[in-house]
């Protein structure tokens, strides 16, 4: 069984977007979301000892300008959704006894595609919270593999930390998306795991 020490210094699971709208049912779905939603939470409740801190991250938007369209290319503009205040940008009811350290809303005014863009109540960003903590890496899980999920990795990469997307935890919204996500990433030394095998 591996541990934050094993695995060569202090982690951090990263549950990102696990909300909602992203899945069956939800503004912007992806089918087999609601599934992943139940992996994560049944993942972080048997492995938490892993872990140095448990964060988790939501799009929390209130004008993030083109990012929402009427027409939307599903590129660059989005119907809208993780519209703040709403029941679908809550975190998924899977989640409800996750009790993370800390919870991130990104998005407000922007994108937001990376929770590295969010900050939590009390204002702290999410390198702060991951510096405080003496964490050296990430495992990085939820929706969507080939957007949020991708971006965050990337972002932990940039800040010098170590990442891990674990596949079994997160989707993309399409095989060919996820197929290009997974190539940037290993490009960007993100390590691709099955969380069975950790």
């Amino acid at each position: 069984m591996s541990t934050p020490e094993a695995d060569g210094g202090r982690r951090a699971l990263v549950v990102v977007d696990v909300q909602p709208t992203f899945c069956e049912g939800g503004e912007l779905a992806t089918l087999g979301a609601n599934e992943i939603a139940h992996r994560v939470a049944a993942y972080a409740a048997a492995h938490r000892d892993r872990y140095a801190t448990v964060l988790t991250t939501q799009d929390w938007h209130i004008d993030p300008g083109d990012h929402f369209s009427e027409n939307p290319d599903f590129v660059d503009s989005w119907p809208p959704h993780g519209v703040a205040g709403t029941p679908n940008a809550e975190l998924h009811p899977a989640l409800a006894d996750l009790a993370p350290d800390a919870r991130l809303k990104k998005g407000q005014y922007s994108h937001g595609y990376s929770g590295f863009d969010g900050a939590d109540e009390h204002g702290r960003s999410l390198a702060t919270i991951l510096a405080d903590a003496g964490v050296t890496g990430v495992d990085v899980v939820g929706l969507v593999e080939s957007h949020c999920v991708k971006h965050t990795a990337l972002d932990a990469r940039r800040a010098g930390l170590s990442a891990r997307v674990l596949t079994d935890l997160t989707i993309p919204v399409s095989p060919q998306q996820g197929a290009t996500a997974e190539q940037e990433l290993r490009a960007a030394g993100v390590e691709l795991r099955d969380s069975t095998t950790l």
